[in-house]
């Protein structure tokens, strides 16, 4: 994983260019490391770090002295590259406009997101869910998965002699929640596979089924624990996810916005015009 974040990191540090910094409070963002007198401070590191997944989920005083190598090494080179005056290479200036307008674009629009996914319009977006949440009923239930009717036949056997349903799921069933007893929790009829769904949304709690359920997966004995009306997910559960629509709103919102008032003119790979989409007709509100 090291070896993976570090090839990336190499990679990062070759796309964006190194500043030097300006000046920073010292106790709050101390300096790391000074290169012929340019500074580079803990921020910096930390910015770098951040810009690498596997490298973020990693304490920082683990890979701090790796890390400050690269920027060491990085500052170097920059050095070295402004030695050359390759600050006015036309190359140079033509990567900097490009990586000038993509960073212009990006904060653009994380300011227009920022603008949206406030916490009162998360709540309304909730409470819209809510509103549009499919209503019913939801069962609890617990199952032993069998590869074959028979096995499945014979724990139903020693279940009717007392056999305890969790103990015989941890040693028996072949389902990956065997060790928690073959417990599923709560789920709506829709969220299971149809023959398993029809047979637990038709028992009671405490009962089991009288004979084994055959589906894709194997052969299933159910019990079913409770049997409660649908409760949607908290507001904590649904806040990322609310998030992430509210600002795929907002994003397609706003190029809507402005593709509306631009003027785009397409071409195909021949150079011949493309015709633009005409825009849907408003539907008629019946005014004069």
């Amino acid at each position: 994983m090291l070896r993976t974040a570090l090839a990336a990191l190499a990679l990062g540090f070759t796309a964006m260019p190194v500043l030097a910094q300006a000046p920073a409070n010292s106790t709050a963002d101390p300096v790391a490391a000074v290169v012929n007198g340019t500074e580079i401070r803990r921020s910096a590191i930390e910015k770098a770090r951040q810009s690498v997944p596997q490298l973020a989920q990693m304490p920082l005083d683990k890979i701090y002295t790796m890390m400050l190598d690269k920027l060491i090494q990085e500052q170097l080179f920059v050095q070295a590259g402004r030695k050359d005056n390759l600050q006015n290479d036309p190359e140079v200036k033509e990567r900097l406009k490009e990586l000038e307008g993509r960073v212009i674009a990006q904060i653009y629009i994380n300011r227009v997101v920022r603008k949206a996914v406030t916490e009162q319009a998360l709540a309304k977006r909730y409470e819209k869910f809510k509103a549009e949440a499919p209503t019913g009923e939801e069962v609890r239930a617990s199952h032993i998965l069998l590869d074959s009717e028979s096995k499945a036949k014979d724990v139903l056997a020693e279940l009717k002699k007392g056999g305890d349903f969790a103990a015989i799921a941890k040693a028996k069933s072949i389902d990956p929640g065997a060790q928690s007893g073959g417990d599923l929790g709560y789920f709506r009829q829709e969220e299971m596979v149809p023959e398993f769904a029809e047979a637990a949304f038709k028992m009671k709690p405490g009962q089991i089924t009288e004979t084994p359920i055959k589906t894709q997966f194997g052969w299933h004995v159910i019990k079913v624990v409770d049997r409660r009306a649908a409760k949607p997910p908290s507001f904590d559960d649904m806040k990322e996810e609310l998030s992430i629509e509210l600002s795929q709103d907002a994003v397609a919102a706003l190029v809507e916005t402005l593709s509306a008032k631009a003027k785009i003119a397409r071409f195909d790979l021949n150079g011949n015009p493309i015709a633009e989409p005409k825009p849907e007709p408003k539907p008629n509100s019946g005014k004069k």
